[in-house]
């Protein structure tokens, strides 16, 4: 490979705060609002055009899991209180599937409610690190390369670009050999006539149509990586949000990966429509309204913080003496790494678990580094384990215990590994969480 040396010069410093959130996906939804909440000055970046991550941009159907949080059920509240939603609205029997304008509308408010400041179309581009500790970050946006410093950064990005810039140390994917989850474009469509429609909502979920069981046929017409069914009503009249497309074996942090990925989606999109016409009642008449702005990806860094997660603590439903997030509940969702459907370690229709189980908050502390919290899918958690808590409910969880954790780290002029999980967590209980 060849090189170019970039010369070297000096970044303006934009902005100074108690906290920074890098990522405005439901892990930084939740930081910004714990952050700002418990009485930090608060600065959120994203770089995309809105709030909501996954939820608005990435057009996920749904917040999915048995998740308890009461923040959500806020957010939801105030969702269905907006004007932007149809006069009459034939919403869907879940509470919390997604109407994605609305979703943008509402985080925003929340945020600018509590005093968080909200900066767009803004790309983390590197950190900024003194003796180990993590002292602000590099951005970079139309206004060119800049630098935003704060007492604490949470590293909301999903791939843990903060982190990974800084020097965390991480593993790929699954450890024995760095494969990730597959990726999927989101998308919905219109013309669905919804009283004869059908909604398969897992991949265990069988239905007998005419010309064939539903999972069958998908694996028998649509293109391979490509192949289950799952349709999931929309909160808009005969609209429906697709979860079928499926590329394997992307590094979602390679650029060139990523755009192969969104050419592989967008090319099956029009064979699922068409095969949706063919195959499913109800999708006679069905078109393509709208795509998500990216592909969504399920995994890629996992982060070594002072503990990591594991299966076995799902199962056991552990409350965690320095719990941060609590009453979490999700299948080991992990997506086929060879193809479609679920892989043969997850479980979905028949997960056992003994209860809904706790985040620690010494698995969001990178063991080498200061200055800098994890917050979502990015935290230290095995392969099987993140396949449950990468789910936007468990990751807004997160997030809010984090933010309030790095509040009282600027409150105090302490690290955030010094703050007592004790006070992190009467701040919870008093918004409401409880263990």
């Amino acid at each position: 490979m060849k090189f170019y040396q970039e010369p070297a010069k000096q970044l303006p410093i934009a902005a100074e705060t108690e906290v920074l959130v890098a990522g405005g996906g439901p892990a930084g939804i939740g930081a910004a609002l714990g952050a700002a909440r418990a009485g930090a000055k608060t600065m959120l970046i994203e770089s995309a055009n809105c709030l909501g991550g996954m939820a608005t941009s990435g057009m996920m159907s749904h917040w999915s899991g048995g998740t308890e949080s009461p923040l959500l059920d806020e957010i939801f509240r105030q969702a269905e209180r907006s004007p932007l939603l149809p006069v009459v609205s034939n919403l869907p029997h879940s509470h919390w599937a997604n109407a994605h304008e609305v979703q943008k509308s509402v985080l925003q408010n929340l945020l600018r409610e509590a005093g968080v400041t909200v900066q767009y179309h803004t790309r983390v581009a590197g950190a900024v690190v003194e003796n180990n500790c993590v002292k602000g970050v590099i951005t970079e946006s139309k206004s060119g390369r800049e630098v935003i410093l704060a007492h604490t950064v949470i590293d909301a990005t999903g791939d843990g670009d903060v982190a990974a810039a800084a020097g965390a140390e991480f593993v790929l994917g699954r450890p024995e050999d760095n494969v990730c989850q597959p990726v999927t474009l989101m998308f919905r469509i219109g013309g669905v006539d919804r009283e004869h429609a059908v909604y398969p909502g897992s991949f265990e979920t069988l239905i007998d149509l005419p010309k064939g069981e539903i999972q069958a046929l998908g694996h028998e017409h649509l293109p391979f990586p490509a192949g289950h069914v799952l349709l999931y009503e929309a909160p808009l009249p005969g609209e429906v949000c697709v979860n079928m497309t499926n590329v394997i074996h992307i590094d979602g942090t390679d650029v060139r990966d990523l755009t192969k990925a969104e050419l592989i989606c967008r090319d099956q999109m029009e064979k699922i429509i068409l095969f949706l016409r063919e195959y499913v009642p109800g999708y006679e008449n069905c078109y393509a309204v709208t795509s998500a702005s990216n592909v969504g990806v399920r995994e890629t860094r996992h982060f070594k913080a002072l503990y990591q997660l594991t299966e076995f603590d799902i199962v056991e439903a552990k409350l965690f003496d320095d719990w941060i997030a609590t009453r979490n509940s999700f299948n080991f969702d992990i997506h086929s790494l060879k193809g479609p459907g679920l892989d043969e370690h997850g479980a979905q229709k028949h997960f056992k678990s003994k209860g809904k189980y706790s985040i620690p908050y010494r698995c969001c502390i990178p063991e080498k580094l200061d200055g800098l919290l994890l917050s979502g899918r990015n935290i230290d958690g095995s392969h099987k384990a993140h396949s449950n808590f990468r789910v936007m409910p468990i990751c807004l969880n997160i997030g809010q215990g984090v933010g309030v954790a790095a509040a009282l780290a600027a409150r105090k002029h302490i690290p955030a590994r010094e703050v007592d999980a004790h006070e992190i967590q009467q701040i919870l209980l008093d918004s409401g969480v409880r263990p």
